[in-house]
């Protein structure tokens, strides 16, 4: 079997941006091949959403950032598609914390999520990426490795560890595009106290009546729902609340199948 033979047998059905993302694929023998590769041309595109969003991503934007045309570019990446997988992949690449001899499960899975908010807010751009299936890539495969860990000596099966993952990275998605959007508003100049609500407690307590809004008038007036008496709050931010719930429930879960 030649050698090229043995790169397509391990890319398999794996689309060009994920055989890249592997190494399976050879660089071009013809091009500027000193000058350009697919880290910089990764990193460069990243840069630029970064500074300017995804919709100012293109293949003809990153190639005259540095400084070649478009056609330089697709000799190593083919196609806009597979250089967002790459640009996906670039940025999970983030530390793993080393694994400790007794791991607190719940601790394991709350820096799991953690992270991966953080880089939705570190890349605002992530989010907008469409999901386009299972992750296959190398450090996309970490991240999932990374939050199987905790659950290795489970009493669970394979399907429903991968279930929890999913629940968490759901769960870490949607905070992290929140805060995501939070963090954008008031980069562009709105008020912390805008989110909360707090400049609007008057007037909602004025417009929300009890008979339009029998459960969630009493919830106005005690001020909770704007955050008016932060003092009476005893769990935490809303995101800490909502992971330790879920984190309750899966340890529910186990104590049932622990039976």
């Amino acid at each position: 079997m030649s050698k090229n033979d043995k790169i397509s047998e391990q890319a398999g059905n794996l689309s060009v941006g994920a055989a890249l993302s592997w190494g399976l694929v050879e660089p071009p023998k013809r091009g500027p091949k000193r000058e350009l590769s697919i880290p910089l041309i990764v990193e460069t595109a990243v840069s630029i959403a970064d500074k300017e969003g995804l919709s100012a991503v293109s293949m003809n934007r990153v190639a005259s950032a540095l400084g070649f045309t478009a056609m330089s570019l697709y000799r190593y990446i083919p196609s806009k598609g597979d250089l967002l997988l790459l640009m996906q992949e670039a940025v999970c690449d983030i530390p793993i914390p080393p694994e400790k001899k007794e791991e607190d499960w719940r601790g394991s899975m709350r820096e799991f999520v953690s992270a991966t908010i953080q880089v939705f807010r570190d890349h605002p751009w992530f989010g907008d990426v469409p999901i386009s299936g299972i992750p296959v890539t190398p450090n996309n495969l970490r991240v999932v490795d990374w939050a199987l860990r905790p659950m290795r000596e489970f009493p669970l099966n394979d399907y429903e560890k991968m279930s929890i993952v999913l629940l968490l990275s759901s769960y870490a998605r949607s905070c992290g595009l929140i805060q995501r959007d939070m963090d954008q508003a008031i980069q562009a100049g709105a008020r912390p106290d805008e989110f909360s609500g707090l400049d609007y407690t008057a007037t909602l307590k004025g417009l929300i009546k009890p008979e339009q809004y029998p459960n969630l008038y009493p919830v106005v007036m005690s001020g909770a729902y704007t955050g008016e008496n932060e003092e009476e709050n005893t769990v935490g931010n809303d995101f800490d609340f909502g992971l330790e719930r879920i984190l309750d429930g899966i340890a529910y879960y186990l104590d049932l199948r622990r039976k």
